[in-house]
């Protein structure tokens, strides 16, 4: 049996595995309770993505930011 990462099963919820391998999860999944729950916590926390609240840095922050990388200088070799 193909061992299946966490990586793998990230790519699953995303749609980003190819057909074979896509397999595989789908039918580790009906099987393996374990990885079905690690699954499912991924999902969940897909979907809850969407309910973080977000802010951006204050503008002082950012132009000190900016002030900083505008200064630094590093030589050409």
């Amino acid at each position: 049996m193909t061992k299946i990462t966490p990586e793998d099963l990230v790519r699953y919820l995303y749609n980003e595995t190819s057909g074979r391998k896509a397999e595989t999860i789908r039918i580790a999944l009906q099987t393996d309770w374990d990885l079905r729950e690690s699954y499912e916590k991924l999902v969940i926390s897909e979907q809850n993505l969407d309910n973080i609240e977000l802010s951006s840095p204050r503008p002082e922050t950012v132009n000190k930011i900016l002030d900083y990388a505008s200064k630094k200088r590093v030589p050409v070799t």
